[in-house]
């Protein structure tokens, strides 16, 4: 089966387990005052055959192999109109971004994520590529969370909670989990799941377990404040315009740790993004925005905060930037 391979392919070789994440790629960065060890991975090798052309959603990118990256770029440049597809989208539900982001994930969207992020095996390649992707990004914030002792009485805002990935396993490390959507159907599977997995037999909350608080919001609504405020995988919603102004607002929020992920924007990748506009698909109904590391850097140190750790998690279909900011 012919395939290409991205310039990444000359990183470390890449195992993935589906259920054990023992083998995960990712490393965390602390900065030149935080002299603690570190566990380091690498970046895998992007590489799949022509066959596995996928058009997904927009919070996931598209990979063509077997054909010229630069080729298929240019064409989707030329031929791809991705924005007008969104402006249909956006008058079909009286709304910006915003409103198309609710809409699908109220519908359409729900169902195809609560699969993805969910143990059913009615999942293809693609998919299941994704919630192992997802998976090692909750994986690696919860190291995070840890690296400095435990978790219990520890306020947590989970902001962009989907149905429960980090939340649950928050509250099982004894944090006292906010979690909130902009989708009340995501916050409603997320509190079901909740149930299941933290109630015992007695129908009564184990001692060390608070069970989390679940609010339908979007993160313009969010307020309080927090120990700690994470936000994994839902920058990708909001141009960099809009997305300063939201990393401040989530920074606000937080006392003393803000822990976010996001598509990176790199000439690469960029590269993909476009390739992947060239099959839009019924199903990719919401515009998935890339985000420079720098300026996210940029957008933090603006309001007194600085990046202590980062890592980059990758699979074939999922790549994801997720930084520690702490206070400066």
């Amino acid at each position: 089966m012919a395939a290409c391979s991205s310039p990444l392919s000359s990183a470390v070789r890449f195992q993935t387990n589906p259920k054990l994440f023992s083998n995960r790629k990712f490393s965390l960065h602390p900065n030149k005052t935080n002299r603690k060890p570190t566990t380091v991975f690498a970046l895998p090798p992007i590489s799949t055959a022509a066959a596995d052309v996928a058009a997904l959603d927009g919070t996931t990118l598209a990979i063509i192999g077997g054909t010229s990256v630069a080729a298929l770029a240019a064409a989707a440049l030329s031929l791809a109109d991705p924005e007008m597809r969104r402006r249909s989208q956006a008058e079909e539900v009286g709304g910006g971004d915003k409103e198309v982001v609710r809409e699908y994930f109220n519908n359409t969207g729900f169902q195809r994520w609560k699969k993805i992020y969910g143990e059913t095996d009615d999942v293809n390649r693609v998919q299941l590529d994704i919630r192992i992707g997802h998976a090692k990004t909750v994986e690696n914030a919860i190291l995070m969370l840890t690296d400095e002792g435990s978790l219990k009485g520890v306020s947590v805002c989970d902001a962009g909670c989907g149905t429960g990935s980090l939340a649950i396993p928050l509250a099982k490390e004894g944090a006292v989990v906010t979690a909130t959507d902009i989708s009340a159907a995501m916050v409603a599977e997320a509190e079901k799941q909740a149930r299941e997995e933290l109630l015992t037999g007695q129908d009564e909350l184990s001692p060390t377990v608070v069970m989390p608080k679940f609010e339908v919001k979007d993160l313009e609504s969010l307020d309080g404040k927090y120990d700690t405020v994470v936000c994994l995988d839902v920058l990708i919603h909001y141009p960099q315009s809009k997305a300063d102004g939201m990393i401040a607002h989530l920074a606000s929020l937080a006392d003393n740790r803000l822990i976010l992920s996001f598509a990176p924007k790199t000439f690469y990748y960029d590269l993909l993004k476009r390739v992947g506009e060239l099959f839009p698909g019924p199903s990719k109904a919401t515009r998935a925005y890339l985000h420079a590391e720098a300026d996210v850097e940029r957008a933090l140190r603006k309001v007194g905060w600085k990046i202590r750790k980062k890592g980059l998690i990758t699979t074939q279909f999922y790549f994801s930037r997720l930084i520690e900011a702490v206070p400066a």
